[in-house]
């Protein structure tokens, strides 16, 4: 396992600091605010440690409500709301400084058989072909603001590979609504179901609410670009590994009221479609700015 791979499976692993109070690290990744997907991840990394083992997590519905300070821990209060016969709820509230920044609901269910169905993986060209992202951000880094130029050419816990990436960010021109990128966790990871949906819930928020910008001619890094979640959703259908390749095909059916929404499914490399995502943000651009 790599060091930043090994850190982050630290930080998911929560401290436990009274019955249904656990406490979690922030991670700096440079953007000044906590990463939103650190938050899902840890959010459900709490409330898995009070749902039986038996049951699995299925789907999660999550708000961000304020942006995290990156120099404070996270304090996840779980409210243990159901207990069935074959399903589980809990809903957790991530607080800092007294206050609620994020809460999230997720649902747990014993494995059971039935009826079975997907759509179909889109043809995509394998993950050897592509360019790293490591590898495109070298190409136009040096157009990149001098604070940001060492953080985004810095280890990460995953890999991504763009299918149809955009070839400068900072000079974007105008694409589909639609993107598709390989990820895949930077080292082997042991055989825990629950760490992998951790982190699959980690990364389903990259490159993820960009994608309802790629009409505008704009990116994050647009002058005047505020681009921030405001929901998060997502579904797990069938087992999977992050530290094999998944494809994340996203596309964004709609953009209005300086809002962006975008949903996504992500399948294996045998083509078993394994989780499904959506998400709704603001995309406000201030002009003159």
């Amino acid at each position: 396992m790599s060091d930043v791979l090994d850190e982050l499976v630290e930080l998911l692993s929560l401290e436990k600091i009274e019955e249904n109070l656990f406490r979690g690290a922030s991670q700096d990744l440079g953007w000044g605010t906590v990463y939103g997907g650190q938050v899902l991840g840890q959010a459900l990394s709490a409330a898995v440690k009070t749902v039986p083992e038996d049951r699995h997590v299925h789907s999660l519905h999550a708000y961000f409500l304020r942006p995290g300070d990156v120099s404070r821990p996270v304090v996840y209060d779980v409210d243990r709301i159901r207990d069935g016969g074959s399903f589980t709820t809990r809903r957790v509230v991530a607080i800092q400084k007294g206050r609620p920044i994020f809460n999230m609901s997720a649902s747990f269910q014993l494995q059971e058989e039935g009826f079975s169905h997907q759509a179909d993986a889109p043809d995509a060209p394998s993950p050897e072909s592509l360019k790293t992202d490591r590898e495109r951000i070298a190409e136009y880094a040096e157009n990149l603001p001098k604070p940001l130029q060492k953080l985004a050419l810095a280890d990460r816990p995953f890999e991504l590979r763009a299918v149809d990436p955009i070839d400068d960010p900072t000079a974007p021109g105008a694409k589909p609504a639609h993107h598709m990128h390989w990820l895949k966790a930077t080292g082997t990871l042991g055989d825990q179901p629950a760490l992998h949906r951790f982190l699959l819930a980690y990364a389903s928020d990259f490159s993820f609410l960009s994608v309802a910008l790629r009409p505008h001619e704009v990116t994050w890094l647009t002058p005047g670009m505020l681009v921030a979640s405001v929901d998060h959703a997502m579904w797990f259908h069938r087992p999977f590994r992050v530290d094999e390749w998944l494809l994340h095909v996203v596309e964004s059916p709609s953009a209005s009221g300086a809002r962006g929404f975008v949903r996504g499914n992500i399948f294996d490399t045998d083509g078993n479609l394994i989780a499904s995502t959506s998400q709704e943000g603001l995309i406000r651009q201030r002009i003159g700015d």
